[in-house]
């Protein structure tokens, strides 16, 4: 139970220099969001302890598949989720004609005025199924879950990608593309 505490706590902070503050570890990302493995090591076990075994485990047992390796296994990144401008490389992909996004009911009054909005992110983050938008809603509180038209949205000229995780992104989502209010 220890280990599996202790390889939650290390996912957690290379999210964080993953996607919003490499200079935690003291490394840098290159425009595309890659880390070289081995300053992350260096970096990351000035903080906690982590060895390449380590860290290929928690890039394999990741339920959310946040982390993917090159072909080379020498440079690192996240997969999506980023709030520094990188640029991991998305294609343009067709969405299904419905996405779901989970929330907590305390945005609810916000996003139905704004939208979704991707705040500190790159983009929005939308799920393909409503299972996992509620997974998402409760980490923040009681979930509110949006239905969102993305077969109008298409339509209408917005561009949506599929990250290497399967997470659907776009910009924004306005309020009348919501399918339940």
């Amino acid at each position: 139970m220890e280990q599996k505490q202790n390889l939650k706590k290390i996912s957690k902070f290379l999210s964080l220099v993953l996607r919003h503050e490499p200079q935690a570890a003291e490394i840098t990302l290159d425009e595309h969001g890659w880390a070289d493995v081995d300053a992350l090591l260096e970096g990351v076990s000035k903080t906690m302890p982590i060895r390449r075994e380590i860290l290929e485990q928690i890039v394999a047992e990741d339920e959310k598949q946040r982390y993917a390796f090159d072909e080379t296994k020498t440079k690192i990144r996240a997969n999506q989720g980023h709030s520094i401008q990188v640029d991991v490389q998305l294609q343009p992909a067709v969405p299904p004609d419905m996405l779901y996004h989970g929330t907590a009911e305390r945005f609810a009054q916000s996003i139905q005025k704004q939208g979704l909005l991707p705040q500190s992110r790159l983009y929005v983050h939308l799920s393909k199924d409503t299972e996992t938008a509620e997974k998402v809603g409760k980490r923040h509180g009681t979930p509110k879950i949006y239905t969102i038209d993305t077969k109008r949205m298409v339509a209408d000229g917005y561009t949506f990608y599929l990250s290497a995780n399967g997470v659907w992104l776009t910009k924004c989502v306005p309020p009348q593309y919501f399918i339940d209010k």
